[in-house]
């Protein structure tokens, strides 16, 4: 029987939809882009056309990513589902989700939508071909709402747009960008280097100057592709019976922004414009702000809500609009991961208020090198000025070598989170509670981070990261209290992790080794002598990047040099960034790199694009290849 307050409101559903029929919804996606716009008050920005859909719209000040990288992120969006709870939080990390996980859009289309995407489908799942198949009518540099055969069909339709995006900011050569971006710009479009404003972590250098000027022309040549696609809208008299969200997929792709969790990195436009004849969902007039704090998790619930379909329960999502719409979160999560080669773990929680950062491998710096950003001239001016006695505070926490442990920044009095106040008397109970939420949005959602990738590809190929996770099978608390330690722990904590009969809390224990400052003492340094005979190749590689760090390279070097040669590319990914990380300690796996690297480019071409996404191994052999070149580059006698 059913309940009459669900009875109640599928007539409610019913009768709306016979009255109105759906709305389309619309997304524009711009690729690496924090609010650096006019209407969030940037004093650079040149964005006529977002400004004015904003003051058609309700802007929203607290909207977050869920990760500040692309491909983790739109697993979260198709998904409406947090990576760390699907396997999905490693960059290209090729792992399975359920079946029954085809994408919302395939919702949709069940419901009788037209759901187009133009273009990207960067969904990082071993799935994502199905999902694509699943989700989009079309999928292609062509896909749009006007090829619809019925034009009386409610559409859904995607635009990413890829001008804003690191590769035309910072990446592309000067020439290129001037040529396909630059051009389309008139005079007083063109950002002067020496009028931009710069953030406090920047250094002032010509070269900054130019790339963060270059990164505004970017912006605006992206604002007109906004307007052109709006103007379309408008031409085919759908304006009103559409909904569009604009937001980008994560903060801009310039330094301390892409692939940190600070605010910058994080923290995301998001403008939705809802006509009149669907203002019962707007919670706010046309050109009012909401601080209300959403996520990427809820965009996906939200569309669904708007559109009057079903939301599934595995969705982690709350939908913030539409006749679903729940309470307003009190919290919002992010999370950091391998990105590309670069080797990391990090967690953040965001309330209206505060941002607090765990970072679990504290002694790696937020600017470790990686290969494809460092195409990037303002890279090499963060590596040419990294001096503690010449970098200001906030220069050095972002090109600093290490991390703190914890960070915590009040941020709005601190928007660019530069004060960390994690030791501040005053804020105790702020940082007692964002940490009890941090360990309770791990525990609740099954966080599978804390495994390494190896282990949990051996663990979820028979069914998903979501069913293994869900399934209480692996001792996720065990591994999560062994991460812990690293940077805080005692060495005595890590010799008993290294111990351990748990694979995963010995691979946490190697890390805590490497961590340490100071030298190994006897029984430590046995210890990990022991663990490169490890069953767990993840083990193995940290404890001899343990002991290669403390100059113990003789038994270490030729554990590393032989993982090269493993059968998986996790495991070869794993040791060619530890072998590149050691530097010139590791000067004698010259021949083996060069081997790796032959091996690697024999598997995908170095000449494909890093965008270009592809299946398995190939994208693992990419970040192999990066690795390797970077390591073999720096070996090269200078002349």
């Amino acid at each position: 029987m059913n309940h009459p307050s669900k009875l109640a409101f599928s007539l409610l559903l019913c009768l709306c939809g016979s009255l109105t029929g759906k709305p389309n919804v619309l997304w524009i996606t711009a690729e690496d882009m924090s609010p650096v716009l006019g209407c969030y008050g940037h004093p650079d920005a040149v964005t006529p056309n977002i400004d004015a859909l904003a003051r058609q719209s309700i802007r929203y000040t607290h909207a977050f990513a869920s990760a500040p990288v692309c491909s983790p992120s739109r697993s979260c969006l198709i998904h409406g589902s947090y990576p760390p709870s699907l396997g999905t939080q490693q960059m290209r990390s090729g792992f399975p989700v359920p079946a029954y996980m085809k994408g919302f859009p395939a919702l949709l289309r069940e419901k009788g939508y037209y759901a187009t995407n133009n273009v990207k489908t960067d969904y990082n799942s071993g799935n994502y071909r199905e999902i694509i198949g699943s989700s989009w009518d079309e999928s292609s540099n062509e896909a749009h709402w006007r090829k619809r055969p019925d034009k009386k069909k409610p559409f859904f339709s995607v635009f990413n747009l890829m001008t804003s995006h690191q590769s035309r900011s910072m990446v592309w050569p000067y020439e290129r960008f001037e040529k396909e971006v630059r051009s389309k710009l008139s005079a007083d479009e063109i950002h002067d280097p020496k009028k931009v404003t710069l953030p406090p972590y920047y250094p002032d250098t010509p070269v900054v100057r130019k790339t963060v000027a270059r990164f505004h022309d970017c912006v605006t040549a992206m604002d007109k592709e906004v307007g052109s696609i709006l103007s379309q809208l408008e031409e085919d008299g759908l304006a009103d019976d559409t909904i569009v969200f604009f937001y980008s997929d994560h903060g801009s792709g310039m330094p301390r922004h892409k692939r940190a969790l600070l605010d910058s990195g994080m923290h995301v436009p998001l403008l939705i414009r809802i006509p009149e004849k669907w203002k019962r969902f707007a919670p706010a007039g046309a050109g009012e702000t909401i601080d209300r704090l959403v996520a990427f998790v809820d965009f996906g619930p939200t569309v669904l809500s708007l559109t009057g379909t079903d939301i599934p329960k595995y969705m982690q999502g709350k939908p913030f609009l539409g006749p679903r719409e729940t309470k307003a979160r009190s919290y919002v999560y992010g999370h950091r991961d391998r990105v590309d080669e670069v080797r990391d773990l990090a967690r953040s929680v965001r309330d209206g208020d505060y941002l607090y950062i765990r970072n679990y491998m504290p002694h790696l710096g937020y600017n470790q090198a990686t290969a494809w950003p460092d195409l990037g001239e303002i890279r090499h001016e963060f590596y040419r000025l990294t001096d503690r006695a010449k970098m200001t505070d906030a220069q050095w926490h972002f090109a600093g070598p290490t991390r703190p442990l914890e960070e915590l920044y009040d941020c709005r009095k601190d928007p660019r989170n530069l004060n960390n106040l994690v030791k501040s008397a005053d804020h105790k109970k702020v940082l007692a509670r964002l940490r009890k939420e941090h360990l309770r949005h791990l525990t609740k959602t099954r966080d599978l981070g804390f495994i390494p990738e190896y282990e949990a590809w051996m663990a979820f190929q028979e069914s998903s990261g979501w069913e293994v996770g869900q399934s209480g099978k692996i001792d996720l608390k065990a591994a999560r209290k062994a991460a812990s330690a690293v940077g805080s722990g005692k060495e005595k904590a890590f010799f008993a992790n290294l111990r351990s009969e748990n694979e995963l809390v010995r691979y946490w224990g190697a890390i805590g080794f490497a961590g340490m400052k100071g030298n190994l003492d006897e029984k430590a340094e046995g210890a990990l002598l022991e663990a490169l005979k490890d069953s767990s190749p993840s083990v193995r590689i940290e404890a001899a990047n343990a002991l290669a760090l403390k100059g113990k390279t003789a038994p270490s070097l030729p554990v590393l040099i032989k993982e090269l040669e493993h059968k998986n590319l996790i495991v070869v990914t794993h040791a060619a960034r530890t072998i590149e990380m050691l530097g010139s300690k590791a000067a004698k796996a010259v021949p083996a790199m060069q081997a790796c690297l032959k091996r690697a480019y024999e598997i995908r071409p170095p000449d494909l694009s890093p965008v270009i996404v592809l299946p398995g191994d190939e994208d693992m052999a990419m970040f192999v290849g990066f690795s390797c070149q970077a390591f073999l580059a720096k070996m090269k006698p200078k002349p």
